[in-house]
């Protein structure tokens, strides 16, 4: 059964293509394997395949040359889904997806920064994996004013990507500050890192379009398997 809360399979491909990109896994000017191999390597169609790969070019990161194959153009700040996912595997890039724990809109918790405007604020608690590695845990608090409601089989695997869709909010900036903590106790054990383990924590203030604090995050890096990358353009 396909899971329509998935991005179409194309996208994920090119999603971790441009990610491997960014991450140097694939070099500006290399040479793409043919595509019925590459196909063949990633359990995808040729059709599906070049899907991809013309999204990568129609975002300037890939020149298709007529009789000789598809090179690498690295690209600083091509859109993308993921553009503010500055998580990666150890040796780099990997796609995100996410399972859902739970979603709750709750009053908002004392000991998060000020955002947003209502006193309540939907609570998503999610793992992420990279290319299927438990990598991060991850919580969410979106300002109850965007959604009366909101429910697990609402959201994408890129909440991001179901703001601009669902609720017409769009993140244009975010701030990142990193710290130490303890892994909390709703972790599922298939997170690799036991309640209480010191660990790499992300805390997120971001931006909607009208310049308010739309959400707060808090996300635990697994860093046995992923690191925390800001790349400087």
């Amino acid at each position: 059964m396909t899971d329509r809360h998935a991005l179409p399979l194309h996208v994920q491909i090119s999603e971790m293509l441009i990610r491997d990109i960014h991450a140097g896994r694939l070099m500006d000017g290399e040479r793409l394997p043919p595509e019925r191999e590459m196909a063949e390597r990633l359990k995808i169609s040729v059709g599906t395949l070049r899907k991809a790969l013309g999204d990568l070019t129609d975002k300037g990161m890939l020149e298709r040359v007529q009789g000789s194959g598809n090179y690498v153009r690295a690209k600083a700040g091509a859109a993308s889904v993921y553009a503010f996912f500055r998580v990666e595997l150890l040796e780099g890039g990997g796609l995100p997806t996410a399972e859902v724990l739970s979603v709750q809109r709750l009053e908002k918790p004392a000991d998060l920064p000020d955002f947003g405007v209502s006193g309540e604020a939907h609570r998503i608690r999610r793992l992420r994996r990279l290319n299927g590695v438990p990598a991060v845990l991850e919580e969410v608090w979106l300002d109850g004013r965007y959604a009366e409601r909101i429910a697990p089989g609402d959201l994408r695997e890129s909440l991001y990507l179901f703001y601009r869709e669902a609720l017409n909010l769009w993140i244009t900036r975010a701030e990142d500050a990193l710290g130490l903590a303890g892994v909390p106790d709703w972790a599922p054990g298939a997170f690799g890192l036991a309640s209480g383990t010191q660990t790499l924590q992300a805390t997120r203030i971001s931006w909607g379009q009208d310049g308010a604090r739309a959400e707060v995050s808090r996300s635990w890096i697994n860093t046995d398997v992923a690191r925390y990358v800001a790349r400087l353009a």
